[in-house]
């Protein structure tokens, strides 16, 4: 049967057409706000000298809001059909917003671990996938772009909003800086969950409906946990995101001891880098419009292992080196954030997406978590960072072996076209 198409649907008074356009930047300022979770060592320091506690109490919000976030989005991803998306928004919304205002009152590291980083941290997982599953909807000619160029506002972030915590902490306090952006943030995501409809379903835009009728329907597999495909893109993930995490988590430390840079120039180089992670995300969303998964999922390992082999050969003084390989660690990360939910769009049926890419995101939960302990422990092992990068680069070489033979859709009677 032919889909029915809603030519009369608006979006803020405007055809749906030019109105979705405004949705996906209402998306991406919502995720710019979920994504100040990434900005805590802005926090942390005032934080020590008001509380008298060591880095490893000071990094325990930051660790509890991970797990919070990781647990959080793969649950979210059930309950959006159920309770709606803008309602999910809500929750998530209110919970950040509710997460930084108590931490503000909290005079115990352990108090501030629960709020900040349980209650905040499970807020942003609840509300991040939102915006992904509506403009994933909303723009279903170029899903795996609009879901990357959503995601950019959560991977910039930090170049934004740390900034701004930072200015206010200098003009009033730690305390008065997490209220006032608990308020704000609270304010605002909860205004932008208003506007997160979906469409009408089969919606599609005028000038892609011609070429779907052209197109040979497309068939998924019927159960996600019995499928290759999830298996092989949830092990791709997993290496994509802990290779960058741990990456990541190195970025100046190695900056200091490997390459000799000074603490300030190594501050300097990660707003570098983190431009890198976000300006990934829309390019790999596109490429995995249009190429085959695992070729762009071999693709960003490539670049881990390039990025891999300099910095086992890198020196000190190297600075160019060390600059353009954590560029490509950070680019690559940030391409895995896009690829996955593309991904998962392209290869399994986008109906239940949001319940879909909530399962798969789990990787990121075990990529995380491993992937924030285990470079600091090569170190303390074997006395450099340098060899950390050793495991990095077996693990990009098992990546290109699984997505070779794993991340393809799954033989159907009426194959999924998976043409470039």
């Amino acid at each position: 049967m032919a889909a029915i198409y809603h030519d009369e649907t608006t979006i803020f008074g405007l055809p749906a057409e030019r109105g979705r356009w405004i949705l996906l930047a209402l998306g991406i300022t919502s995720l710019l706000c979920l994504g100040t979770v990434y900005s805590w060592s802005i926090f942390r320091k005032p934080l020590e000298l008001e509380l008298g506690i060591n880095a490893t109490q000071s990094l325990l919000p930051y660790t509890a809001s991970l797990l919070g976030y990781s647990f959080s989005m793969t649950v979210a991803g059930f309950y959006i059909p159920r309770l709606g998306t803008r309602t999910v928004a809500a929750i998530g919304g209110l919970m950040v917003g509710l997460g930084y205002i108590l931490a503000s009152f909290a005079t115990h590291i352990g108090i501030i671990t629960l709020t900040y980083g349980v209650i905040a941290g499970t807020g942003v997982g609840t509300a991040y996938g939102v915006p992904m599953v509506v403009m994933a909807r909303w723009f279903p000619e170029r899903k795996g772009f609009a879901v990357g160029l959503t995601i950019i506002g959560f991977g910039l972030s930090p170049l934004i909003t740390a900034p701004l915590a930072n200015s206010l902490i200098t003009a009033f306090d730690v305390r008065l800086t997490l209220r006032i952006l608990g308020l704000a943030f609270m304010v605002i995501v909860l205004a932008i969950a208003t506007t997160l409809k979906l469409p009408p379903k089969d919606w599609q835009p005028a000038h892609a409906r011609a070429a779907r009728t052209k197109t040979v329907p497309q068939t998924y597999p019927p159960h996600l946990l019995k499928s290759r495909s999830f298996y092989g893109l949830w092990i791709c993930y997993t290496i994509g995101t802990l290779v960058g995490l741990s990456a990541i988590g190195i970025s100046s430390p190695v900056a200091e001891e490997i390459i000799n840079i000074g603490p300030q120039q190594a501050a300097i180089s990660v707003a570098l880098f983190a431009l890198f992670n976000g300006l990934s995300r829309p390019l790999f969303g596109w490429l995995s419009d249009r190429y085959r998964p695992r070729y762009v999922a071999i693709a960003s390992y490539v670049l881990m292992l390039v990025a891999c082999q300099m910095m086992i050969t890198a020196q000190s003084g190297q600075v160019i080196t060390y600059l353009i390989a954590f560029c490509l660690f950070w680019f690559s990360l940030g391409g895995w954030l896009a690829m996955a939910p593309a991904i998962t769009l392209r290869l399994f049926d986008p109906e239940n997406y949001a319940q879909n890419y909530g399962l798969v995101f789990s990787a990121y939960g075990v990529g995380a978590l491993i992937g924030t302990l285990t470079a600091g422990q090569i170190r303390d092992w074997f006395g450099s960072y340098t060899y950390a990068f050793y495991p990095m680069a077996l693990l990009a070489v098992v990546g290109i072996v699984v997505a070779s033979i794993m991340l393809k859709p799954d033989a159907h009677p009426a194959p999924i076209d998976d043409s470039p």
